[in-house]
C-alpha cells in the first residue's frame, strides 16, 4: 500500500510543479521546481523510494531515449555525426581521464579507481535534463541538435568507463585492450539489436494492418512496448541497452516517413508519448529531490569516510567537481572547433558560443543511476570505497549543473544574434505547395471518375470546385511577392480569425448540449473535430 501511495504522491507532485513552473520567472525550469517538490515530499513525510539502478534504468531511460531518438530530426543528426560523434565520445574520455585525476587530487582520501568511476557517472550529460533546460532558450537549429544528439550517444560511452573502474576498483587490474574490445560490442551490439528489434516489429504490425485492419489502441501499446524490448534484448547480448533504445527511436522515425499509420493513431499516439514523456521526466526529478533529505543528513558521516570533520568540505568538492567539469567542457569544444574546422551556422563558434555549449552539459537521470550502481563491497567482502561520498558528489553535481545552466545561460544568450534559417522556410513552403497540386490534381481525376461512372457532371463539377476553392487560393494568392514580415502579419491575422471562427462554433455547441438541443455524443464528435482544427492554429 505505501508503495502505491508513494506513486500517487509522486504523480501529484508533477503535476503541481508544471502549475508552479507556470507560475514562476521563465528562467526557473520546471526540474529545478520538481527537485524542490521532491525535497518537501522527503522532509514531510516518512515515503522512501529505494532507487534500485536495474529497475529505475529500465523503466524511465529506454521510453525517454526512444522518443528523443524518434523526434530528432534524423537529418540533422546525420549532418553533424561527426561533431556529435566527437562530443558523445571523445568529450566523455577526455572528462574520464581529466575529471578522474583532479578528484583524485582534491580528494586524496579517494581511491583513484573509484574518483575515475565518478568521473565516468558524471562525463554523460543528459538527455532529459538538456531539453528542460534548452526548450525555452534561443538556440539555434544548428546548435540544438549538436547538443542534444550529444546526449543522446554519451550514455553509452559514459556507462562504459563506469564499468572498468568499478571493476579496477574490485580487481585492481585494467585492461585497455580489452575495454576498446568491450566498448565496440557495447556501441555496435545495442545499436543492431534496437534497429533489429524496430524494424522486425514495424515490418510485423504493418503486415498485421494490411491483411486484417488497424487498431489504434493496439498500435500506441506497441510502440510503448518497443523501447523496452530493444533494451532488454540488447541487455541480455551484453551490450548496450541504453544505445538500442535510441538505435530503435531513430529507425521509427524512418519507418513513419512511409506514412502507413493511420491519421488518428499518429494523433492519439502523440499524445500519449507527450503525457509519457511529461510524466516520467517530472518522476525523475522529484525522486532526485526526494533522495536529497537522507543524502544531507548523512554528510557528517559521509565526509568522516575521508578523514574530514567538518560537512562544508562537501560543499567545496561538489562546488569544485562542477567547476572542473565546466573547464573541460569548455576546453574540448575549444580545442575540437580549432582543430577540426567545425562551423556551427556558417561561423566558427566564439568564445561565447564555446560558453554556451559547455554550461549546457547538465547532468540528470544517468548520472544518478550510474553513480546508484556502485557496488556495496569489494570482492573480500569490504565496504565499497568512498561509496556515499560518490553518490553525494554527484547528486551535488547534477543540481549545480541545473543550477548554473538556468541562470547562466539566459544571461550569455541575451542579446545573442541567432542566424535566419531560411533552409526550412523555403522547404516548407515548397512542400506546402506540392501537396496543394497534388490535391487539385487527386480531385480532379476523382471528379472525372465520378462523374463518368454517375452520368451527373454537373453536381461533381460543383462539390469539386467548391473543395478546390481553398488550394487554388492558397496557390493563386499565398502573397509570394510581399515582404516576409507582412507574410507574416497576415498569417498572425488570419491565424487569430480562424481562431476565434472555431471557438465561437464549440460555444454555439457547447449552448445547444445544455440547452438539450444537441446530444452528447453528436456533441462529443463534433467538438473532437473542432479541437483538432484549433490545434493547426496553436
Amino acid at each position: 500500500m505505501n508503495t502505491v501511495s508513494l506513486v500517487l504522491i509522486l504523480l501529484l507532485a508533477v503535476v503541481v510543479s508544471a502549475a508552479v513552473a507556470r507560475m514562476l520567472p521563465a528562467a526557473i525550469p520546471r526540474p529545478l521546481v520538481q527537485i524542490a517538490l521532491g525535497a518537501a515530499i522527503g522532509l514531510a513525510t516518512d515515503y522512501r523510494a529505494v532507487l534500485h539502478p536495474d529497475v529505475f534504468f529500465l523503466l524511465f531511460l529506454p521510453p525517454l531515449l526512444f522518443l528523443d531518438g524518434w523526434r530528432m530530426p534524423r537529418e540533422d543528426l546525420f549532418r553533424d555525426r561527426s561533431a556529435i560523434l566527437g562530443l558523445a565520445f571523445g568529450l566523455v574520455f577526455f572528462t574520464v581521464l581529466g575529471a578522474g585525476v583532479f578528484i583524485h587530487w582534491l580528494i586524496p582520501a579517494m581511491p583513484q579507481a573509484v574518483a575515475f568511476a565518478l568521473a565516468a557517472v558524471l562525463s554523460p550529460t543528459d538527455a532529459t535534463a538538456v531539453s528542460a533546460i534548452l526548450r525555452r532558450m534561443p538556440l539555434s537549429r544548428r546548435t540544438m541538435s549538436l547538443i542534444q544528439g550529444e546526449s543522446l550517444l554519451n550514455d553509452a560511452s559514459g556507462l562504459v568507463c563506469l564499468r572498468f573502474a568499478v571493476a579496477a576498483a574490485l580487481t585492481g587490474g585494467f585492461s585497455l585492450g580489452d575495454a576498446a574490445l568491450e566498448f565496440v560490442w557495447l556501441a555496435a551490439g545495442g545499436i543492431a539489436a534496437g534497429l533489429a528489434v524496430a524494424w522486425a516489429i514495424v515490418i510485423a504490425k504493418e503486415w498485421v494492418g494490411r491483411h486484417f485492419g488497424e487498431d489504434s489502441g493496439s498500435q500506441i501499446l506497441i510502440s510503448l512496448l518497443i523501447p523496452f524490448l530493444a533494451y532488454l534484448a540488447a541487455e541480455r547480448l551484453g551490450a548496450s541497452g541504453i544505445l538500442a533504445a535510441v538505435a530503435a527511436g531513430i529507425a521509427m522515425s524512418f519507418a513513419e516517413t512511409g506514412g502507413r499509420a493511420q491519421p488518428t493513431t499518429r494523433l492519439h499516439r502523440r499524445t500519449v508519448w507527450d503525457a509519457l514523456q511529461f510524466t516520467a521526466n517530472g518522476i525523475i526529478f522529484v525522486l532526485l529531490g526526494e533522495q536529497l533529505p537522507d543524502i544531507l543528513a548523512s554528510a557528517p558521516r559521509t565526509v568522516a569516510t575521508v578523514g574530514q570533520e567538518n560537512p562544508w568540505w562537501l560543499a567545496w568538492w561538489v562546488l569544485a567537481i562542477s567547476a572542473g567539469l565546466l573547464t573541460l567542457r569548455f576546453a574540448w569544444s575549444w580545442g575540437y572547433v580549432r582543430l577540426t574546422g567545425l562551423t556551427v551556422d556558417g561561423v566558427l563558434p566564439t568564445v561565447r558560443m564555446n560558453a554556451v555549449m559547455a554550461l549546457a552539459g547538465v547532468r540528470g537521470a544517468v548520472t544518478l543511476a550510474g553513480v546508484l550502481t556502485l557496488p556495496m563491497t569489494l570482492g573480500d567482502g569490504q565496504p565499497f570505497p568512498a561509496r556515499d561520498l560518490a553518490i553525494f558528489l554527484a547528486t551535488g553535481a547534477i543540481i549545480v549543473s541545473l543550477l548554473v545552466a538556468s541562470l547562466a545561460l539566459p544571461l550569455l544568450l541575451r542579446g545573442m544574434p541567432l542566424p535566419a534559417d531560411h533552409t526550412h522556410d523555403a522547404e516548407e513552403a515548397a512542400a506546402r505547395r506540392a501537396a496543394a497540386e497534388a490535391a487539385l490534381t487527386e480531385i480532379d481525376g476523382m471528379r472525372h471518375r465520378l462523374a463518368h461512372a454517375s452520368g451527373d457532371g454537373d453536381l461533381h463539377v460543383t462539390i469539386a470546385a467548391r473543395v478546390m476553392e481553398p488550394y487554388r487560393h492558397f496557390l493563386d494568392g499565398d502573397g509570394r511577392d510581399l515582404p516576409a514580415s507582412e507574410k507574416q502579419r497576415m498569417a498572425e491575422i488570419e491565424r487569430q480569425m480562424r481562431l476565434a471562427a472555431i471557438r465561437a462554433e464549440r460555444g454555439e455547441i457547447f449552448r445547444r448540449v445544455r440547452s438539450r438541443q444537441l446530444g452528447s455524443e453528436t456533441a462529443r464528435r463534433l467538438i473532437g473535430e473542432l479541437d483538432l482544427a484549433e490545434a493547426r492554429y496553436l
